[in-house]
């Protein structure tokens, strides 16, 4: 049987809670976890589901990219930095 242990568990993002705090929204935290008897470790993203205005799936990654893109916006099939997702989310405001 496998079995995971959770290392840490990954808050939301305080700036996009604070974007999206108008909207109907759910939030899903993401975790880093390890598979036992191994050395792997999986990281299940923060997902930020916004259903009003607009329906849009945020992914949120803890990574260490040089392109420092932590963010997937299911809809779209795209990286963000945290930049470009703020300014998404503005103009969903309008």
């Amino acid at each position: 049987m496998i079995e995971f242990e959770i290392l840490q568990e990954l808050e939301p993002n305080a700036e996009i809670l604070d974007i999206i705090k108008d909207y109907d929204y759910a939030i899903k935290n993401g975790k880093i976890k390890h598979l036992k008897t191994t050395n792997l470790q999986f990281i299940e993203p923060t997902e930020y589901v916004i259903t009003k205005p607009a329906t849009l799936t945020i992914f949120e990654y803890k990574l260490n990219e040089i392109a420092n893109k932590n963010f997937y916006i299911k809809e779209h099939h795209q990286k963000y930095n945290l930049k470009e997702i703020k300014q998404i989310l503005i103009k969903l405001k309008i």
